[in-house]
């Protein structure tokens, strides 16, 4: 059994501290005790497990030490790694080699290196609170051999009573978060409580008994009873009461939330008593109560400090709290040190009655007073930060910071500065890296790994509007979500490699709690210049790498040009080439038939002299196909958009870019239908006189030409003016002022917003459109009308020409013109011909009809609609009233209308 104990891992462990130390077994209990916690915990890495982050990191590195060349080399193989394949894991790859590559004797400041201190839970050998360390029993060591060297080794600056600290003991107090600093006190830059207090104390005659040294001072209260020592009671006390000595050394006791001999905490009041068997005076009852409250308080702090000091998952803030927490403890204690040293010197003189220079109820009342302030300020933090954790936790703090007493707010101000020093490195770290080591989600910029690059700037990276700290406004954090998404939306998705450094000058970051002390305290000077600074520099890089590499405006523009119809000649000639295919059926037509003509309708009109990069993405489309569908139904330009420039022409604004595109192509062919019914009625007028029966059919095709003609240029100057060229101009003029891509992304956003409501194709326009759409399906009945009615009289016209060639011919050839058969035949086609004419006119009748009434129900739709362009264009459309002499519910006024309106709402 001793050979296995010897080789036992516990004493292998023990012998390996031995060695590195140098020490024997006893001198290294503190380090022995350490490598079993750091051995039996579970390290992870506190960064998110990104492999561009690693990658970046490690060219970061080469660059710094001037090796460009290893950092182009390595950024090379990176590459051709990526595409093979062979590792599965190769972030842990990268992570180990960067691990490795770092120099472990340079500080370094980062903030996971604070992750790993609280992963820790720091070493008990750190503390300022003095305990006696034991080994696991597990060890096949001897604990009699060693009980003297362990307790001479052990500090006794504070509070030794608080008993035999085994390895799964109370959390410790932890030291400063950044080693080399002493912890600063709460109420400014003064000496601490305990400090100040020991010179008030009265000193005795011998100047050796003013106070003892911390390394002889005895424990506070004994972890073994026979320690305590009770001042006899004076002459004359009755049997059975305690005199007010023995309550001072059982107070001491409570102060530091140990029950004493008198003293107890009470589990059913929850709060200190005193025996209900001890006689007491109600003065010295009384008093002992309200000290007795010190205790409970501190029992509260350190009960929290306790249950989450260990707690991963409270994250650097959270651990920060506690840290702040425990630097007020560690000045508490070092009061009750003090008091502990003033009532060991009375003890040692043998004092027994209380004289001017002993230690009374009373005089601690009056010194306890503000450490009982203190505690009770961080008694109600502990109890309203309770549940909170990262930036709501920070908010909590600051929130107790607004009040007029100045040494509580120096205090929460002390701790604030610590809580916020996390927050504010994950801060600048972001905003000058665009790194996110967020790995317990304490900052306000949550990450969204699953979201692809394509819908990075979208979807990646939001924000947490429960972890913004109330020190922080919405519009800085936005910002600061703005310049971390911009760095990472260069380099992920625009390719570009300039490194943050450039983009932005780094300043100053906040590498210690007493530089975050000075930004909290300047939070609209110095703090909001450094958020600005980062900001308009990430911003206005990233829309020069816009414009200048991926032609941000020069695409906007061709979408103005192509799917908006601005280029006028393109249009009328696209449209010219495409009449012959778009009026077949529309499952006869080929893409590639299309395409060409695309680009013919390119070269031969100023279009030609575009961006090539633009002409390019240039395309045709297809609809989906109805039954019964024409070319001119389904018929659609396309513009095909990716990379960066895929952010702004989303998915979804495409959409609605197709969506107006087919409103607008509509319209215009409306407007070209309407053309050519003109061009065949000018052109067939001097055609037709010789037709009299004619006359009142082809003037009642006039007249309803004429009433669709200044309705469609009466739309398409709604359209294109009010509609198009009005809120392209607001748009222009904010892409043209936008400081970041978010301005450029809303304005676009809410010009097609614009867009789709002002042209009726949103939800609320529906029957609007509706109306339009079949007023334009009239004017195509028209047109088929007409040109059925072109037909037929052209050719009874050609048929009447041919018979008096005919009959002039045979007049000059000296016979009868016609024959008698010949004369009857002619008049009985001729009879025939005319009794389709009121056919024709009942037809052109009916179809003015409806369309009058469409026209009529669409100007009450106009006149009853919130837009205010939309009732002055019903004005424009019936400006001579014609059509409200045959509406009764057109002929209130638009003002009327609108005040009716009003009052409704």
């Amino acid at each position: 059994m001793a050979t296995l104990d010897q080789k036992s891992p516990n004493v292998l462990l023990q012998s390996l501290c031995c060695r590195i130390t140098g020490k024997s077994e006893a001198e290294v209990a503190h380090q022995f005790q350490y490598a079993v916690r750091v051995i039996g915990s579970n390290y992870a890495p506190t960064i998110e497990r990104d492999e561009f982050l690693v990658s970046e990191k490690i060219k970061k590195e080469l660059l710094k030490q001037r090796r460009e060349a290893d950092a182009a080399l390595f950024s090379e193989l990176h590459r051709k790694l990526q595409t093979q394949g062979v590792l599965k894991h190769r972030w842990s790859v990268l992570y180990l080699l960067l691990s490795l590559s770092e120099d472990p004797r340079k500080p370094s400041s980062r903030v996971g290196n604070y992750g790993a201190l609280f992963a820790q839970a720091l070493p008990r050998d750190a503390h300022s609170t003095p305990f006696y360390c034991t080994r696991p029993q597990s060890l096949a060591l001897s604990y009699g051999e060693r009980s003297a060297g362990l307790s001479g080794s052990v500090g006794t600056s504070g509070i030794s009573s608080l008993g035999v600290y085994t390895l799964n003991g109370p959390t410790p107090t932890p030291q400063p978060l950044l080693a080399g600093q002493p912890p600063q006190p709460a109420g400014g830059g003064g000496q601490p409580l305990g400090s100040r207090l020991a010179w008030t104390l009265p000193v005795s005659s011998s100047p050796s008994s003013t106070l003892v040294p911390p390394a002889a001072r005895p424990p506070l209260g004994p972890p073994v009873p026979a320690a305590r020592v009770v001042r006899p009671r004076r002459d004359g006390d009755p049997a059975g009461e305690v005199n007010e000595a023995a309550l001072v050394r059982d107070i001491l006791y409570v102060f530091q939330g140990i029950d004493g001999k008198f003293i107890k905490m009470s589990a059913q009041d929850n709060c200190y008593k005193i025996d209900s068997k001890v006689v007491l005076c109600k003065s010295l009852r009384d008093t002992s109560s309200r000290l007795a409250e010190l205790g409970w308080l501190h029992n509260k702090v350190r009960k929290y400090t306790d249950a989450r000091s260990l707690d991963r998952a409270f994250g650097l803030v959270g651990q920060s709290f506690c840290a702040s927490l425990h630097q007020e403890l560690k000045e508490y204690y070092r009061l009750l040190s003090v008091l502990h040293s003033q009532l060991q010197v009375e003890d040692d003189q043998g004092v027994t009655v209380c004289t001017e220079s002993s230690l009374t109820l009373r005089r601690l009342l009056v010194w306890m007073y503000d450490p009982k302030v203190r505690l009770k300020t961080l008694a109600a933090l502990v109890d309203f930060c309770q549940g909170r954790k990262g930036g709501e936790l920070a908010s909590a703090v600051h929130a107790y910071g607004k009040t007029g007493d100045p040494q509580m707010r120096a205090l929460v101000q002390h701790i604030l500065s610590l809580v916020s020093h996390p927050i504010l490195n994950f801060l600048y770290r972001w905003i000058y890296d665009g790194e996110l080591e967020d790995t317990y989600h304490e900052f306000f910029v949550a990450s969204d790994p699953n979201v692809k690059t394509d819908r990075l700037w979208h979807d990646k990276y939001s924000l947490r509007k429960s972890m913004i700290p109330s020190f922080i406004t919405m519009d800085q954090a936005r910002k600061v979500l703005l310049i971390g998404k911009s760095i990472n939306f260069l380099h992920q998705v625009c390719h570009d490699r300039t490194p943050p450094g450039k983009i932005t000058a780094a300043s100053k970051s906040a590498d210690t709690p007493k530089d975050a002390a000075e930004l909290l305290s300047d939070l609209e000077g110095a703090f909001q210049e450094k958020i600005d600074a980062a900001y308009f520099d990430t911003s206005k890089y990233l829309l020069d790498v816009l414009n200048r590499n991926y032609l941000l405006l020069e695409h906007l523009q061709a979408m103005r040009r192509y799917l908006l119809l601005g280029q006028g000649d393109f249009i009328r000639h696209l449209m010219d080439l495409l009449k012959p295919e778009l009026v077949r059926p529309a499952t006869t037509l080929y893409q590639h038939n299309l395409t060409g003509i695309l680009e013919t309708a390119v070269r031969a009109t100023n279009a030609q002299y575009d961006n090539a990069e633009i002409l390019k993405r240039l395309d045709v489309r297809l609809l989906e196909v109805s039954p019964g569908d024409t070319g001119w139904d389904v018929f659609s330009l396309d513009y095909h958009v990716d990379g960066p420039i895929s952010t702004v022409f989303t998915r979804e604004c495409m959409g609605h870019y197709l969506r107006v595109f087919n409103f607008l192509w509509r319209a215009k062919r409306m407007e070209y239908t309407l053309t050519d019914i003109w061009k065949g009625q000018m052109c067939n007028a001097k055609l037709l006189k010789t037709m009299p029966e004619l006359s009142g059919v082809l003037h009642q095709c006039h007249i309803l030409a004429s009433e669709m003609v200044h309705f469609i240029h009466q739309m398409q100057y709604y359209i294109t003016f009010e509609v198009l060229e009005c809120s392209w101009d607001e748009l222009w003029n904010k892409v043209r002022q936008a400081q970041d891509l978010d301005h450029i992304i809303a304005a676009h956003e809410v010009f097609l917003d614009t867009i789709i409501s002002r042209c009726l194709l949103d939800n609320n326009s529906r029957s609007l459109l509706n109306q339009l759409r079949a007023i334009f399906d009239q004017i195509i009945e028209f047109q088929s009308a007409q040109d059925s009615l072109y037909r037929s009289a052209l050719e009874e016209l050609s048929l009447r020409l041919q018979y008096e060639e005919k009959k002039r011919q045979r007049e000059e050839e000296g016979q009868w013109g016609v024959t008698a058969e010949q004369e009857a035949e002619e008049k009985k086609r001729i009879q025939e011909f005319q009794e389709t004419i009121p056919k024709m006119r009942s037809q052109l009748r009916i179809l003015t009809h409806f369309y009058q009434s469409i026209v009529q129900q669409f100007l009450v739709l106009l006149m009853t609609s919130s837009d205010e362009s939309l009732r002055f264009l019903s004005f424009r459309l019936d400006f001579n009233e014609h059509y409200r002499a045959r509406e009764p519910r057109l002929r209130a006024s638009i003002g009327a209308t609108r005040g009716r309106q009003l009052s409704n709402i």
